[in-house]
């Protein structure tokens, strides 16, 4: 696809960012537990509840929970499956209907979260707060070209994306190589997303077509997906890491950022193949956080960088990204 046709696009970026937003604001969880619902929205963007956003869409809720022993007892056991009924059945009944919950591994989650059609992306990071002023973008002119793979992106790394003067489009898990390399892109991102990754079906073979024709980065599932593309193996973690204050170690310079994290599944460090090289680790429990293949331009994070919500410590990440489109326009 040549250039003019990929920003002919934008014409209707409007339109499909809409959509987007619209779709992004579905419910994607089965359920929420809580122990005290907030009754008043606080975030001066707030439209309304979360209660009443719940209610719009269907999704059960349940309160009064006692949360954090739910988690110590997670932290013991493992993640386990789990249902809400109402009215309230016997210990044994709801034993029953909760075994019957299909496990993580081998289930392909992303196809209920992918974008169903490609879309462009162009609007930049928004202020935190009404006082703060708008972050800058950077312009760059043509903009960086860059293809997403939606598997469930969040829409503030796609903003991170635009800041630093790419026009991303976004399109389907399914996209093909054919596909994708019609819009003539200079780099591909992996986007985070649910699951187990070696259930995405024709996935592996895209990116991995993909890698070593242009830079690719990835995050979370992203990441999960281009280890499997390389030739390495993937593991279910008996818990997953789950909030936004996991220390991870920079494994080159020593120095340690507090990371946003949220997957169930990690990248076993020993299949990843020569001239692949781990770059971070989880401090807790020693997984891999990061690796990177310079020769063929690829790397990828567990964590998010796009602190949000969350620290911010890792937004150099998306810097290289750039960086290797930007070496590769100048030959």
């Amino acid at each position: 696809m040549r250039l003019a046709k990929f920003l002919a696009h934008s014409g209707v970026a409007s339109r499909r960012r809409s959509e987007k937003l619209v779709a992004a604001g579905r419910v994607s969880v089965g359920g929420q537990v809580v122990r005290d619902p907030a009754r008043v929205p606080s975030n001066w963007r707030s439209t309304r509840s979360l209660d009443a956003m719940l209610e719009d869409q269907g999704i059960v809720g349940i309160t009064d929970v006692d949360t954090r022993a739910l988690v110590r007892h997670i932290r013991e056991v493992g993640a386990q499956p789990g249902c809400i009924l109402s009215p309230a059945p016997t210990d044994e009944e709801a034993r029953r209907i909760a075994a019957t919950v299909p496990g993580l591994t081998g289930r392909d989650l992303v196809q209920g979260v992918t974008t169903p059609e490609p879309y462009c992306w162009i609007e930049p990071p928004q202020p935190l707060h009404e006082t703060e002023p708008t972050p800058t973008v950077e312009k760059v002119e043509p903009p960086y070209r860059v293809v997403a793979f939606d598997f469930g992106v969040k829409n503030n790394i796609l903003r991170e994306l635009v800041r630093r003067g790419c026009h991303v489009t976004v399109v389907p898990a399914s996209c093909s190589v054919e596909e994708t390399l019609a819009y003539e892109p200079e780099g591909i991102f992996l986007s985070n997303g649910p699951g187990d990754p070696s259930a995405v079906p024709g996935i592996q073979d895209t990116v991995r077509s993909l890698v070593g024709r242009l830079p690719v980065f990835g995050i979370c599932l992203g990441h999960q997906i281009l280890a499997l593309s390389l030739g390495g193996t993937t593991y279910k973690l008996k818990f997953g890491h789950r909030g936004a204050n996991h220390p991870v170690g920079h494994v080159d310079t020593g120095e340690v950022e507090i990371t946003s994290q949220n997957h169930g599944f990690a990248v076993e460090a020993e299949s990843l193949p020569e001239g692949v090289h781990v770059t971070h680790m989880n401090l807790n429990d020693n997984t891999v956080a990061g690796f990177a293949d310079p020769d063929r331009q690829c790397y990828s994070v567990q964590y998010h960088p796009e602190a949000s919500p969350g620290p911010h410590d890792a937004h150099y990440l998306f810097d290289p990204f750039v960086g290797m489109m930007e070496a590769r326009r100048r030959g």
